[in-house]
């Protein structure tokens, strides 16, 4: 009897690891690199995320309204030194972002679109959802997109952003 217990025990517990490290490891990465055509590529943390300038937008879903806070996009490129304003002209306007999910999903966005002298599109890097730190299947870090119609580029579980320059 003793025995039966302790095997059921040890099933039990191969069946908690094999749902809880899957989840735990979403969680692991609480980083986006910033890599690419840039001079010196570098790596956000959540405390680099508060530093800088702060933005918030609130979005609705099915009626229930949910509160964003991060970064906009624009001010981490300006971080990578990405050409914005006057500067985004000629070979410039042919860089683009591919934004990437620890997952494996990813999602383009040329940089005028995500220039806010050139557009009024706003693309929000969120680190925190009605007040409280991104978790489970969001991530660390969540693209907001409040003027898509549809949420199929707000990229959850956001890793990587990886500025590519055209060649031609």
């Amino acid at each position: 009897m003793k025995r039966v217990c302790a095997v059921r025990r040890a099933i039990l517990i191969s069946v908690i690891l094999a749902v809880a490290l899957p989840a735990w490891s979403q969680q692991a990465t609480s980083s986006i690199s910033v890599t690419g055509a840039i001079a010196k590529p570098f790596t956000l943390m959540t405390a680099d995320l508060a530093q800088m300038p702060r933005a918030m937008v609130t979005m609705s879903n099915g009626g229930i309204e949910t509160r964003y806070e991060g970064v906009w996009m624009h001010e981490i490129l300006q971080r990578a030194s990405v050409p914005l304003g006057e500067a985004l002209r000629g070979k410039a306007l042919a860089t683009y972002v591919i934004a990437e999910a620890q997952d494996g999903y990813q999602v383009v966005f040329s940089v005028g679109e995500l220039d806010p002298a050139m557009t009024n599109a706003e693309i929000l890097v969120a680190d925190t959802s009605n007040g409280k730190p991104l978790f489970g299947d969001n991530g660390t870090f969540r693209l907001v997109i409040p003027n898509d119609k549809r949420g199929a580029r707000s990229v959850r579980m956001l890793t990587k952003l990886e500025i590519v320059q055209l060649r031609k």
